[in-house]
């Protein structure tokens, strides 16, 4: 069974060394910013987003726990987002340690996580998936997520 366990800031820490790196490059390869700078953006766009580490108002950090192997086996990060009765949960970032892809625990993480925004009165998810992505936009697909908006470019040289 998997679970979610709030990060600790030691495990943020670890989280944070990964996904700022790897956020760069995916800004990179959609073609969202220049690699001469994609490191410093994303740090700066953590940097915003995550101020008082584990304890930042309206972001939740998970690790994703495999209660059968005792371990961790990756992580899950959303926040509340809008205004009034307009609110709902954002999914920032699903992280799946390389050893335990393709083994079914994204799915069971997104799916544990409706509990967890469900806790906090809210009724929608939503997320980004880069268009270069086609399995992780699969997997959401395949629990219910429907496309709201499709962004595409040309580039013309």
């Amino acid at each position: 069974m998997t679970r979610l366990n709030p990060m600790t800031d030691a495990e943020l820490v670890s989280f944070l060394d990964y996904m700022i790196d790897d956020y760069a490059a995916e800004k990179v390869r959609a073609g969202n910013w220049p690699e001469d700078k994609a490191l410093e953006l994303s740090k700066a766009e953590f940097d915003q987003l995550l101020p008082n580490g584990v304890n930042s108002p309206d972001q939740y950090l998970f690790s994703i726990f495999d209660e059968t192997k005792g371990q961790n086996v990756g992580a899950i990060w959303f926040a509340v987002r809008g205004e009034g009765g307009n609110k709902s949960a954002w999914i920032y970032d699903l992280l799946i340690h390389e050893q335990f892809r393709r083994q079914g625990y994204a799915t069971q993480a997104m799916l544990t996580l409706e509990d967890e925004v469900k806790k906090l009165g809210l009724s929608t998810i939503g997320l980004h998936v880069f268009g270069h992505n086609p399995s992780a936009y699969a997997l959401y697909q395949k629990i219910g997520y429907a496309t709201t908006n499709i962004i595409m470019s040309k580039k013309v040289e």
